[in-house]
């Protein structure tokens, strides 16, 4: 495991894809103090002044490896584990892998593959939340807790190393039980905006045995959602 930290770039998850394609090793991670081309879920542009956390580190596939989606999970449980140890009782995961602050944004989790090169981008408010229209947002600073970026990623290094490990041993049902031990309850309300524009509201009903959102609608109907934006009502 190394990490590597510039002043600027663009965007650590475009870097750490082209290093993968050089031959960069799994266990490699960058972190940029500032990005100018940060980028979020579904295309978004992911804002990231100095002083917050902006970082991304690439994991190789392996054969016999659990699908690749599933290292969300990995992530979001990994970060979350980190995150609780300076909030603890307040840190919750919301599906796929946003960690929340009594309901408010704290980070952001991005996957990109290239062939057998995942890169998991890894942002977190530290110094700095911004202020959207369509959501809360928070800090670690606005929450009280005295942590850097530069401190932060040494611990969250070590945290995914380790679950990326029982990822391998264990398989998909032990993350997916860490992650819904780390979320909201069984039962919560959701609004859970699609990709195309549609959306649904039901209550949470856990995850499927590959880690996708299931939610029951109000005729007893079960959906199960591959992808689109969650809200907690």
């Amino acid at each position: 495991m190394t990490i590597r930290t510039v002043v600027e770039t663009g965007s650590t998850n475009a870097d750490l894809l082209h290093l993968a394609s050089l031959g960069a090793r799994e266990g490699e991670w960058l972190r940029a103090e500032l990005q100018t081309a940060g980028r979020g879920r579904q295309g978004r542009a992911w804002q990231s002044p100095a002083g917050n956390l902006y970082a991304s580190t690439l994991v190789r596939l392996r054969p016999g490896d659990p699908p690749a989606p599933s290292l969300a999970l990995v992530a979001a449980v990994a970060l979350h584990a980190v995150l609780a140890r300076h909030l603890p009782g307040r840190a919750m995961l919301k599906w796929p892998n946003d960690v929340l602050v009594d309901g408010a944004k704290l980070s952001g989790i991005l996957l990109e593959r290239s062939g057998d090169a995942v890169v998991i981008g890894i942002g977190v408010n530290v110094a700095h939340h911004p202020d959207l229209p369509d959501r809360r947002t928070t800090s670690l600073a606005a929450e009280g807790a005295p942590l850097d970026a530069a401190s932060l990623i040494e611990e969250l290094a070590e945290a995914v190393a380790r679950w990326l490990q029982r990822w391998r041993g264990e398989g998909i049902d032990a993350i997916r039980r860490a992650w819904l031990a780390a979320a909201h309850p069984v039962g919560t309300a959701l609004n859970v905006r699609l990709p195309d524009g549609g959306a649904i509201d039901g209550i949470f009903d856990g995850l499927d045995a590959h880690g996708a959102l299931v939610v029951r609608l109000a005729d007893g109907e079960r959906r199960v959602m591959h992808a689109g934006d969650v809200f907690l009502l």
